[in-house]
Parts: structure tokens; sequence; C-alpha cells
């Protein structure tokens, strides 16, 4: 899809449709709305009586005159003292997803779409470009027909700027499709199903991505696997026929390249069923979803080239499925970890930590900066934070912080949780170093310290996405299916960085 910045008069453009919004209550039009109403000699004051501004309304009105579009889209922006940067998202998704669903192929979203913002134009252009674009995503690879009554593809969104504005709006909506783009192959990798996106499919996404992008990348067979000792992947891996992966990735520049890097670790159960303890038939087709760490790494790292970040970021993504084969991992058995702690195995659906563990470990080499791993690790969580909240633990207060900043700014909401000593007792073993589960209780935060054993010292931080990465419902700008999270937030995270300390 082309998506274009332009300083052209809302009345010159000749787009299919143009979006102007009203806040709920507003007695006098403004903004976009204004400018069009005044064009079209009262197009939109004479609809008031069908238009309250209330959230996400819409309303398709034609103008006979006075606009080279002939159609204008007026929506409503809710109340203004709730509006959002993650609001303007939605509204821009609801908007182009209501003109794609009239038979529409482009629109244009006006930067005074949203009167009187106090948001500065750029950022207001890339939110504007990310919901339109997030809100348009569909995964149709494996349909062989239209649906029924199914929309035209859409051609091209057009941001229009004031003329002062329009140089760094360009390069804001640049960057914007760039995160995007990062989000939707994320999307496009979860959504997959699991008999494609193996641990091979993984490796040679990543193997491409890296000759695109000018990213170094490194797969590690099983060999490879064996030969570092990384005993909790290589547990997981044996019930399976599909060999397992370890990939790296790395992005830097020239100025960067011997700086301590930022670690992003991404879980990449490629189908979970939980292995020997097997889990419930019942939506069991969803752990497909379990890779969807690694995928948000890819995504991440993707974006980081393309964006040329002044920083050395690295990318570790341990692949495999978890099945319950002949020579599959069993409760009771003990593994040893590439840190060469001893694992009790309690349940053989507590697999995602084992294998971060050893990737935790095999991050401690570059000496970072910062860890971070993210996965869709624990049931728990959903519980505790439901699907629109994601968990973050860590050992750094002010690595947890910056993230919860991305957090804010991205509309990708996530929560702190507590790692007290008190919780070490739940995952204490009789005979072995720890066990991999603490039992009911607390069960994400068990699974937290669990991972903290083998962070090392650098400051790290874990994110629990196990609700947020799949939308059981549509969301203003994911449709059902894969949401593509932590690439936004962990793109934005990055864009911002500055040193960090042990």
């Amino acid at each position: 899809m082309k998506v274009r910045t332009v300083n052209t008069a809302l009345d010159k453009l000749k787009e299919d449709v143009i979006v102007a919004g009203i806040f709920e209550g507003q007695k006098k039009l403004a903004g976009a709305a204004a400018e069009i109403d005044r064009a079209t000699s009262g197009l939109i004051s004479a609809a008031r009586a069908d238009i309250t501004g209330r959230l996400n309304q819409t309303c398709m009105l034609y103008a006979s005159k006075g606009l080279a579009s002939k159609r204008v889209l007026v929506i409503g922006l809710g109340r203004e003292k709730d509006l959002t940067l993650d609001r303007i998202r939605g509204i821009a998704a609801r908007a182009v997803k209501c003109a794609r669903e009239a038979g529409l192929t482009s629109a244009a979203l006006p930067l005074q779409l949203i009167p009187g913002s106090s948001c500065e134009p750029a950022l207001r252009a890339a939110v504007l470009c990310e919901g339109a674009l997030l809100g348009l995503y569909t995964f149709r690879q494996y349909k062989t027909a239209p649906d029924n009554g199914e929309a035209a593809e859409f051609k091209q969104i057009t941001i229009c700027a004031g003329r002062e504005h329009s140089p760094s709006v360009a390069a804001a909506v640049r960057d914007a499709e760039t995160v995007c783009d990062g989000v939707c192959l994320a999307r496009d990798l979860v959504n997959h199903p699991g008999n494609t996106a193996t641990p091979t499919y993984l490796a040679d996404t990543a193997r491409r991505i890296a000759k695109t992008c000018g990213l170094a990348c490194s797969v590690f067979d099983e060999q490879k696997i064996k030969r570092l000792a990384m005993g909790g992947l290589l547990a997981v891996a044996k019930g399976s026929h599909e060999p397992a992966r370890f990939i790296v990735l790395e992005h830097t520049t020239p100025k960067t390249a011997h700086n301590a890097p930022v670690v992003l670790i991404g879980k990449a159960i490629t189908f979970d069923s939980g292995g020997i303890s097997i889990k419930p038939a019942a939506n069991m087709e969803e752990m497909k979803t379990d890779m969807s760490g690694g995928a948000a790494v890819l995504g991440a790292l993707q974006a980081c080239a393309q964006l040329k970040l002044p920083l050395r970021v690295i990318g570790l993504i341990p692949a495999t499925e978890n099945l319950p084969g002949g020579s599959a991992l069993k409760p009771g058995d003990i593994v040893t970890s590439m840190a060469g702690k001893t694992i009790e195995i309690i349940t053989t659906d507590a697999e995602g930590r084992l294998i971060l563990a050893d990737a935790l470990q095999y991050a401690q080499r570059y000496k970072p900066q910062a860890v971070i791993d993210l996965a869709t690790l624990t049931g728990a969580c959903i519980i505790a934070l439901g699907n629109d909240v994601s968990a973050v633990m860590g050992t750094s207060e002010p690595l947890i912080e910056r993230l919860r900043a991305a957090a804010e700014q991205t509309g990708e909401k996530i929560w702190p949780l507590p790692l007290y000593a008190e919780y070490d007792e739940q995952i204490k073993s009789d005979i072995a170093d720890v066990k991999n589960v603490g039992g009911k209780g607390a069960g994400s935060i068990t699974a937290g310290c669990f991972l903290k054993k083998f962070a090392g010292t650098a400051p790290w931080a874990h994110l629990d996405i196990a609700g947020t990465a799949w939308a059981q419902q549509p969301k203003p700008y994911a449709p059902k299916g894969a949401t593509g999270v932590g690439v936004r937030l962990l793109v934005e995270l990055l864009r911002k960085w500055q040193q960090l300390k042990p």
C-alpha cells in the first residue's frame, strides 16, 4: 500500500474520501471539519443532527461541489478530555476500515482531523499512519477464494499537513511505515499455522530479513546447540521431528560496532502441545502463537536496521516445537542448562522458561547494556492482567521505567509485578538447583523468578505477553488474531535509548 504526505489544500485532494473529526459535545466545527464545511457551503453543518461526535461514530457525506474528492467521512472523536495518542490510532483505523467497507481504495487523513490537538504535527502524523496501516492489516495467505462481500484492496493513504510542517511530517510517516512493516511481519509469522512456521521457517525468515536489511545473522543447528550445552532447548526439542534452531541477529553501525549491545530475546515455541503434560484439546490450535516473542524480536530487528538506529542490538530467538513424542521430556526429569544449573521438570508445559534460560545465559557473552525477553509465558498472566496488558518484571527499575514510558507512547500497555525473594521458595527443588514451576499461586511471578536465576548481572526485564499477543476479538487497530505486540514497544524504547548502568 502506498502512503504519501502532501501539503495540498483539502479542497484539492482527489482521494476517494477525506476524513474529518468532531468531538462529542462540540458546538462549533473546527479543524478539517470546519475547512471542509466552508469549501462545501455547509455540507457538514447540514448533517449535524446525525453526527453527535460519539467515539468512532461515522457518517459518510457526499459533496456535490467545493471538493475534488466527492466524499467526506465524518468520524466521532469522543470527548476531547479523553483523547490519547492510542485513541487517535484507533480513530484512524476505524476511518480507513469504514472507507474500505464502502468499497473505496484511498483516503486522506488531514492532521487537522483532530482539531486543536496539542500533539506536535510529526507525532500526530506518525500516529495517524500507524493506526491506518495496522487497522487495514489482513491475513489471507491461505484463502483460495474471496469472501462474500469482501472489499477491494486499499491502495493509498494520504497524510495531509500544512506546508510548514511537511519535512518533519514526511520523515515521521516514513518511520511509522517502517515500524508498521515490522509489526505486520510479526503478525504474519504468528498467524501462520504451525506446519508452516516451523523453527526452520523462522530461521529462513531471519536470513531473508538479514540479507534484505543489512543485519548479521547466524543460525545454530542442533549440533551447534549441543556443543553450546543448551540443555533446556535440547530437552524441549526432543519430542519433535522438527529440528530446533537458535537464531542470532545483530544490528549495528560502524560507530557502534564495538559498543555493549542491548539484547532482545524472544521465545519461539512454534507449536506448544504441552508435551507429555499435554494441554486440553479445546483451543489448542491457538498454541501456534507460542512463538510470538520470537516474532516480535524479528520484527523489531528488521525495524532497527531499516531505521538505522545508532545502537548495537542483538536478537536471540530459541526456536522449537513442544510435542509428546516417545523421546519427549518427562515430568520428573532433570535437565542441565547452558549455565550449568540443574532443573527439575515438574510439568513439560512450562517449557518456555527452559529455552529462555539458555538464551539468557548465551546473552551474557556479549556483556550487554541490558537484556529484555518477551514470551507468551504463563496463563497466569492472563488471569492477573487480562488480554490488554502485558506483565513486566526485572532487576532494573530504570529499565522497567523506560519500558513503561515506551508503553505509554505506543499504547502497548504493561504493568509491573514484583520479584520478591519470598517467591523463590516456591521454585526450590529437593533434588536439583531449581524446579520449573512453583505451584498455582503467583504463576507469572515464579516464572519470572526462574528466569532471574539465569539473567546475569546486566539490567534485565521480562515481558509476559501471554494475554496480549493474540486477540480473540478485533481491537481498534488489530483484527482478530495476532497483534504483533512488542514490536512498537521495543522500537520506541530503542529509538530513545541511553546508556544504562547495572
